[in-house]
């Protein structure tokens, strides 16, 4: 119950922490710290051992009944003062461990997917304002900004002169204004399947525990079986699901882990150094007129 309770927490707390750093980043840059990284560990901890008291306290062994050739068998269960406080503890689950986290997440999660479609949206307006200034500027040849003419020998000179800084600072400019798009597109799908998998991870689960402590029996029938196994095989599925989106969907953390595994490999070969050339925008000022 602690690690379960524990897992939703973290998720709760990831999903907060990232609606405050890309939705006010510069407040966020203030308190979201290592030592503050800290203390939301220990809170989650903390308040989860707190939530799971009754499982200590109200758990006991009981006898299984077994044939006399077999040794005597002893299974552990919950005795719970009464029906109503089973149905209590249930329906408080549902609401802590899944009802309210997945609310907080798919709004925080919203909220962030909104942010970042508004950054698209300006992204594309900023390309489009930029070629639209690009074919105004080519339209007329000799004409000078304030209505004057200047000679069309002096105009190809000084057009000429620009064009290798300003080819090369507009490929620097659309190359990075498409991995903006590319990279914010991402997050906004990776939000979603992290959302769409806690739903349905948890939520059969929920739903069949609940369904235990208000029909015990009928859901003893449905259930039993294959059907329980499978649902909890679901939600043990949640622990590494995260992992393997953040690695699939996230060029950062993919990144990230590698960098961490090749700490206890040895190294290799050392990389020649990059071209400055190949930056666009590492010195435009050499190529501008």
């Amino acid at each position: 119950g602690v690690s379960v309770s524990v897992s939703t927490f973290s998720l709760v707390a990831i999903a907060l922490e990232r609606y405050s750093a890309i939705c006010n980043p510069l407040q966020s840059r203030a308190w979201q710290t290592r030592s503050h990284a800290s203390r939301v560990i220990a809170g989650t901890w903390l308040l989860s051992a707190l939530l799971m008291l009754p499982y200590a306290i109200y758990s006991t062994t009981r006898a299984v009944p077994a044939p006399a050739t077999r040794p005597p068998l002893r299974q552990c269960t919950h005795d719970w003062p009464g029906q109503h406080a089973r149905q209590a503890w249930y329906v408080l689950l549902l609401l802590i461990l899944f009802f309210i986290p997945g609310v907080v997440m798919a709004a925080a999660y919203g909220l962030i997917s909104r942010e970042l479609y508004r950054g698209i949206r300006f992204e594309l307006g900023t390309t489009g304002e930029a070629g639209a200034r690009r074919s105004a500027e080519r339209a007329p040849a000799g004409e000078d900004g304030d209505g004057c003419y200047v000679q069309l020998p002096r105009a190809l000179e000084l057009r000429a002169l620009g064009a290798a800084g300003g080819a090369q600072q507009e490929r620097g400019r659309a190359n990075g204004s498409e991995a903006k798009l590319v990279a914010k597109r991402r997050v906004i799908r990776m939000l979603v399947v992290i959302v769409a998998t806690f739903f349905l991870c948890w939520l059969p689960l929920f739903a069949a525990n609940t369904w235990r402590a208000f029909a015990p029996r009928a859901a003893q029938r449905a259930l039993s079986g294959t059907p329980i196994s499978f649902i909890h095989l679901l939600s043990y599925a949640s622990a590494c699901a995260n992992p393997l989106i953040y690695c699939f969907m996230n060029p950062r953390f993919r990144a990230a882990c590698l960098g961490t595994c090749a700490r206890c490999c040895p190294p290799g070969p050392p990389r020649a150094p990059r071209d400055e050339a190949t930056n666009p925008n590492a010195s435009l000022s050499k190529f501008s007129y």
